[in-house]
């Protein structure tokens, strides 16, 4: 694998990940919002992990700056950023699917919204945190830039730290004992071993 190959696949997973969400956005559009949390750390949690896996690493491979952050690239670790980018796109699609009329981008609980514990989500409560996490891990592996390359783990983080414990909240308030059940026989982001 070559610099370039791998700077294509980022941008692939970039373009992947657009067309995976843009019909759940649209569709999130039409069904009605029975609660919402959509503060300003949210706003500014999600713009953080835009601009971690999106703007800077764009900014980067169509500029080159900040090429003081530059580092010889390694085709191995090219090559499991391709992997890891692959596993992303297949945990961040079949996320939304499973979760379908029950997604939106901001905190908010949909009319008639249920609690889904099947699928990937009889394992982890946040399989699509657990995708972000893939992403920003393959960006890594993809850009070799300490700045680029490591910008979409801070803007994860960012995301995962303001908003997973304001979601779990919503949801133990909406779903009450059924969702503490849920959540004590499962892991956040990575699936609890027995």
């Amino acid at each position: 694998m070559t610099a370039t190959f791998a700077a294509i696949v980022w941008t692939l997973g970039l373009v992947a990940w657009f067309v995976i969400r843009l019909p759940y956005q649209r569709r999130a559009r039409r069904i009605g919002i029975s609660a919402t949390q959509r503060t300003l750390t949210d706003r500014l949690a999600l713009a953080a992990s835009g601009i971690g896996l999106a703007v800077i690493p764009a900014f980067y491979l169509a500029t080159g700056i900040p090429a003081a952050a530059d580092y010889p690239f390694q085709p191995l670790l090219g090559w499991c950023g391709l992997l890891v980018q692959v596993l992303f796109l297949a945990l961040f699609y079949a996320s939304h699917r499973q979760l379908g009329r029950n997604w939106s981008v901001s905190l908010e609980i949909r009319n008639d919204h249920r609690l889904v514990t099947d699928g990937l989500y009889r394992y982890v409560r946040h399989p699509m945190y657990s995708s972000f996490w893939l992403w920003a891990i393959a960006q890594a592996f993809l850009l070799p830039n300490w700045v680029a390359g490591l910008s979409g783990l801070v803007g994860v983080g960012i995301l995962f730290l303001a908003r997973v414990g304001a979601e779990e909240a919503m949801m133990e308030k909406h779903f009450g004992e059924q969702y503490r059940s849920y959540a004590a026989r499962t892991g956040r982001v990575i699936p609890r071993i027995f």
